[in-house]
């Protein structure tokens, strides 16, 4: 398998932050995994935060 050569960010939550930016991201997340998206991790910090994700080939991409 080759390694993806680009990663994208996917911008959902901008201008948010907190619980707000972090409800966004679920949201999005939950809409992307019904069409056949893997969630990998959360990355949070209590204030910023972002879903680390793969599409179905593999390919990973952040929520952001």
């Amino acid at each position: 398998m080759v390694k993806n050569r680009v990663h994208l960010d996917v911008r959902v939550g901008t201008g948010l932050v907190g619980e707000e930016r972090l409800a966004t991201l679920e949201a999005e997340c939950t809409r992307l995994l019904a069409i056949g998206a893997v969630r990998v991790r959360l990355l949070y910090d209590g204030n910023d935060s972002c879903i680390l994700m793969q599409d179905v080939e593999g390919n990973e991409f952040c929520l952001d």
